[in-house]
Order: C-alpha cells, then sequence, then structure tokens
C-alpha cells in the first residue's frame, strides 16, 4: 500500500482500517515498516483535526477534584490556606510556583497545565 498524506476522512478511514489489519505484524517485517508509517500519518492527521486543546489550569483544577470527590476543603489543606484556595478556584488570584508545586503533588497535574497562562475574573 502507497502511504501518503491524509487528505480526505475516506483516506483516513481507509488508513485506520489497514492499520488494524496488520496490527499485530512483527518487527522487521514490511507490514511492520508500514504500521509506523501508517502511525505517523494518522497521527499527524488527528492532531490537526481532532485537536483538544490543552485545558484552562483553573478548569483542570476543578476537574481532577469532582474526579476524586474533593472539595474546597480538600483543597485548601493542599495550598495550606482556605482564602487562597478560594481566590484561585474563582480566578480572583494567579497560581504561583509555590501553588504549582503543591497542586502537583496533591492533585497529580502536570505542571505543564498548570503553568499556561489565564485571565482572572
Amino acid at each position: 500500500m502507497k502511504i501518503e498524506i491524509i487528505k480526505s476522512k475516506a483516506q483516513y478511514k481507509k488508513y485506520l482500517q489497514r492499520m488494524h489489519q496488520i496490527f499485530d505484524a512483527k518487527e522487521g517485517t514490511p507490514e511492520s515498516d508500514e504500521l509506523d508509517l501508517l502511525a505517523l500519518v494518522l497521527e499527524k492527521y488527528e492532531e490537526e483535526k481532532f485537536h483538544i486543546p490543552e485545558p484552562d489550569p483553573i478548569e483542570a483544577i476543578k476537574f481532577i477534584m469532582e474526579q476524586n470527590e474533593l472539595n474546597d476543603n480538600d483543597l485548601a489543606k493542599i495550598l495550606d490556606s482556605r482564602s487562597r484556595a478560594s481566590e484561585i478556584l474563582n480566578k480572583k488570584r494567579k497560581l504561583s510556583i509555590t501553588h504549582i508545586r503543591k497542586l502537583r503533588i496533591g492533585l497529580n497535574i502536570s505542571a505543564d497545565v498548570l503553568i499556561k497562562d489565564y485571565e482572572l475574573e
């Protein structure tokens, strides 16, 4: 199969189907090389067409809290300040480096997400 840059949804579906057919190809075979190329072009297409932007840091904090059934008091314990937790959740105060470090450990949120800039309200 000749593999080219994906330019249509039909081509994308065709490549996905082929990838599933050869997914268990043995290393070093032509199918294995084909699988590697398919994975690259599919990934590029998906990044362009289905890109999901990084979340707002505060929305990420709220999401993780919800998923872990945590409340404002739990966040206050992580940040060592109830007022800081409230200010941060209400976007009245930006996250400091100290806050980011505590949240990275306390909520297991990537520092890459937490350091993104956001608007105060």
